[in-house]
């Protein structure tokens, strides 16, 4: 009889240990088998040294001021020492609060994912991923790779991220993974990388972000046209508020700050990107033809071509910018001076006559136009935007 229950009790033991361990042993087969490029390639050594991704080329004044950039994405690359520690702790206490600790892979917000998320379905719980499996999928787009595959191979891509995020944390310090992730997200309003997208919705560096200003960017993550500050921006004081709570909770703020600070309008400077921007427009029209020449004939170690708007050229220039500001202060003096002849002229007849078409022709070529079309501006938004 005991015998019986022995094997019984054994036979129970056994299994139990099959469906503990089962499942941590296949995962680990996973692992090994991904490693060694058996469900695809994985970003080699070299990939990860020189990750690659649009850069926009910049144009600069003898006296060194930004005259203007060419680009597909507005993107431009910091340092570290270049961030605000408003944004540091802003991305860490939203996304990341053990980002020092871990490796690339954060074991116990595994644990907190499979419990609380899959198991309880507590959908506020937060997910799993650390701000270098973030970067991973931003730098690399292993998930896009994967894109039109079935659910089984969601595990594969899993991964494949977080492989890839050990890769990342064993070549580069905490501090250069916090920039590159930081340099390759989005903001939306054709703002790519934490540079950009302070120039374009606060008109300053990153190094001067404070607070609140930090915490609208950092929420701007979670989904850029919903979180807009211009679009949306009853959504993005919600969102920006749930972000200092996050710094008050992690006490990187005291009650005092979050209760001052989630009282504050979002006050911006709002100045969405365009190839017109800056100084000297039609001398950088020129420059940019002289460099499309120039592209051509100079290759890069890999043997290809520069690409102006992929590859973040520095061009350094003879203009001087104070005498250009003068030049073009002048001429904005002077073609408002005209503008008042041509309404007196014109007083209670229109100008443009038939050719009201030309107009609208012009403003549908125009980048503000496309810029507005793809967040979703409707047509009539987009005519009193123009009106305005």
């Amino acid at each position: 009889m005991a015998t019986t229950e022995n094997k019984s009790y054994t036979k129970y033991i056994i299994g139990l240990w099959i469906i503990i361990a089962g499942p941590l042993v296949l995962l680990a087969l996973l692992i090994v088998a991904t490693s060694f490029g058996l469900f695809g390639s994985l970003p080699g050594f070299e990939e990860l040294e020189n990750p690659q991704s649009n850069l926009a080329s910049e144009v600069y004044s003898s006296d060194q001021v930004l005259l203007g950039k060419y680009y597909f994405q507005n993107r431009s690359n910091i340092h570290f020492e270049e961030l605000s520690p408003n944004v540091i702790n802003a991305l860490k206490a939203t996304e990341d609060i053990r980002f020092e600790e871990h490796s690339g892979v954060d074991i116990r917000g595994l644990f907190r994912v499979l419990f609380k998320t899959i198991i309880l379905r507590q959908s506020s719980s937060g997910g799993g991923s650390t701000i270098t499996q973030q970067l991973a999928k931003n730098l690399y787009r292993t998930r896009e790779a994967e894109e039109g595959s079935r659910t089984s191979n969601i595990a594969i891509t899993k991964i494949k991220e977080w492989i890839t995020a050990t890769r990342l944390e064993r070549n580069y310090t905490k501090n250069e993974i916090m920039a590159m992730y930081l340099n390759t997200v989005e903001f939306g309003s054709n703002a790519y990388g934490i540079k950009s997208a302070s120039q374009t919705f606060f008109g300053k560096s990153p190094d001067s972000l404070l607070v609140p200003e930090a915490a609208v960017l950092v929420g701007l993550l979670k989904a850029p046209t919903y979180y807009s500050p211009v679009r949306n921006p009853k959504n993005s004081t919600e969102r920006r508020n749930v972000v200092m709570g996050q710094m008050l909770k992690y006490d990187m703020l005291t009650r005092a700050e979050y209760d001052s600070l989630s009282q504050m309008p979002i006050l911006l400077r709002f100045a969405a990107g365009t190839h017109n921007e800056g100084l000297a427009p039609s001398f950088r029209e020129f420059l940019r033809l002289e460099l499309a020449k120039w592209c051509k004939e100079h290759t890069k170690a890999d043997g290809t071509s520069y690409n102006i708007y992929r590859d973040g050229l520095r061009v350094y220039t003879t203009i001087n910018s104070r005498m250009q500001q003068y030049a073009e202060d002048a001429v904005t003096e002077h073609l408002t001076e005209l503008q008042s002849v041509f309404f007196d002229h014109w007083k209670g007849r229109d100008p443009w006559g038939p050719h009201v078409e030309v107009l609208e022709q012009g403003m549908k070529r125009s980048d503000r136009y496309r810029l507005l079309k793809a967040e979703g501006a409707s047509e009539s938004e987009i005519k009193k935007a123009f009106d305005t």
